[in-house]
Formats: structure tokens, sequence, C-alpha cells
């Protein structure tokens, strides 16, 4: 079995054990972030799609990405940030940025939200409402996390909380994410979040 099958399947025996155990901080609607111009890919992104072509699919079902899929989230998020173990690009790989799902050694921030966009398509969730954003975290470094557009806004899946937060309460800001018309494409962002994270 490969690495990123074993962490699936490691994954899935961990969500049926999370239940109700995920948290998620969505009190309220969580608002949308604002899609701006279009950006260029982030470093180490540049051959995403050609990897890996489920990362920038369009709309795969139609259907509705409520509640009941923003929990399943928080438990996706929540176990992955328990089986990944983080490990630098330049510690693994010896370059700087690398996008790619994590190995057996671990993985960074992009290569988190990569594994729990592929879990989610897999359980179901269109591909065009689960994109890549690119944020400064509250230290101002550069941080990947996922979003997870639902109807009622755009939801953070973070390597570095176990919480899932509405983006505007995070205390990030955001730079560009994939667009949601068109995932293999990048649109800026620039906004700031208020909040803050707390594990």
């Amino acid at each position: 079995m490969r690495p990123v099958q074993t962490l699936i399947a490691a994954l899935a025996t961990l969500l049926s054990l999370a239940g109700a155990a995920a948290a998620v901080d969505g009190r309220g609607e969580a608002g949308f972030l604002p899609l701006k111009k279009a950006a260029a890919a982030p470093e180490g992104a540049a051959s995403l799609c050609r990897t890996y072509d489920w990362a920038c699919a369009g709309a795969t079902n139609a259907a509705p990405v409520g509640a009941d899929m923003v929990k399943l989230a928080a438990q996706v998020n929540r176990a992955a940030n328990a089986a990944i173990r983080p490990i630098t690009d330049q510690k693994q790989y010896a370059v700087a940025e690398r996008w790619s799902l994590p190995s057996q050694r671990g993985g960074d921030c992009e290569d988190y939200a990569l594994f729990k966009k592929q879990a989610l398509i897999a359980a179901g969730i269109s591909a065009d409402r689960l994109l890549v954003a690119v944020a400064l975290d509250r230290k101002r470094q550069v941080h990947a996390v996922l979003i997870l557009r639902s109807d009622m806004g755009d939801f953070v899946l973070d390597n570095m909380t176990n919480r899932v937060l509405g983006w505007n309460q995070t205390g990030y800001t955001f730079l560009r994410m994939q667009d949601p018309r068109q995932p293999s494409r990048w649109v800026s962002t620039f906004v700031q979040a208020g909040g803050g994270l707390n594990s």
C-alpha cells in the first residue's frame, strides 16, 4: 500500500472513532472570502494540476454543503492533524517549496491542505467547494490552508488548529486562493480576518 493510501486508511479509521468530538466554531454565517483579480499560482504550486488532477477539478457534484458537511470537514481536519507529522519541504526534499501529498515522513501546511482536500472529495464533497488558500498567519508567516466553501460561507481547515473556523475568525490575512469558478486558476483576496485561533 502506498504511503498516501495508508494515511487515507488511517484517516478513515480515525474518522470512525472521532464521532462528535470535532470542533466547529461557525457561529452564524462565516461569510465568503472576497474574490478580486486573477493571481499567479503560489511558488511550488505551478505543477499542482499536472501532478494531481483532482486538486484542480471543477464541480464534481451539485450536492449542498451544509452543517453536516462542515462537521465532517472538522472530523477530517482533526484526524489529519493527528495522523500527519509536520516536516518542512527543505528537510524532506531539500527545496524551499514543493506542493505534494504528505509522505511517510509527514508534510508541511500545503501538504496537509491537499490531503484534506483529497479526503473530502472522496467523502463526496464537490471539488470546487474545496479550495487551497495562501494567507499570512498571526505571526505574519506565509501559510496554506484548505477552504471549505459551504452554503453558509467559507470555513478554514488548518494544520495549526483542530478547530474549524469561519475565515473571518482566524486572524489571518488571506492573500490568494484557488478560483472557485475554475480551481486550476488562482485569484487574489487581500483581506484581513478578525478573531484568533485556540486549539
